[in-house]
């Protein structure tokens, strides 16, 4: 089996808990913040939703240069915009990463700001860091923002106060 294969898998596997957890936003609630500081839910769950469509481009050149500021973050216009970039930037990383044979996905990856290195990484470092792990940690942060919002949290990595996918039914 390919690695990309292997990746594929965990990415359709963990998009469709991404997708449960997107879909519980509410839409009449998308400029809510539970801090000053903090994104508003629109925010966090836009980023959310295009972080597979944004991150795998990226890593199509051996050096990807940065511009500008990567940290703005979008307000969505309404949750159809959420759930459509989501479905999108999930089939754009299934078909980036599936066209890579085991050596580029093994091979050396750069992201630089001008003269500066900002970090290298094979490719498949690349996809765990920040297709994979980064899409996670924000899952988790939104399903805090959806408790303070007193929305029902789905099961995530097994049963949640408000969904048991193992209880007898």
């Amino acid at each position: 089996m390919r690695i990309a294969d292997t990746l594929i898998e965990e990415l359709e596997q963990e998009g469709k808990t991404t997708r449960r957890v997107l879909d519980r936003v509410p839409a009449d609630k998308l400029s809510w913040k539970p801090h000053d500081k903090s994104l508003s839910i629109g925010q966090l769950a836009l980023h959310l939703a295009r972080l597979n469509g944004g991150i795998a481009p990226m890593s199509l050149p051996d050096t990807f240069e940065l511009v500008g500021n990567p940290f703005q973050f979008a307000e969505p216009s309404n949750k159809a915009e959420i759930m459509d970039s989501f479905d999108e930037g999930l089939t754009q990383a299934k078909t980036v990463v599936g066209a890579m044979d085991d050596a580029t996905i093994t091979s050396p990856w750069t992201m630089k700001m001008g003269d500066r290195t900002i970090m290298s990484m094979p490719r498949i470092a690349l996809f765990r860091a920040l297709l994979c792990n980064h899409a996670y940690h924000h899952r988790g942060q939104l399903s805090v923002y959806l408790r303070l919002l007193n929305v029902d949290v789905p099961s995530i990595y097994g049963p949640s106060a408000d969904e048991n996918p193992f209880a007898a039914a």
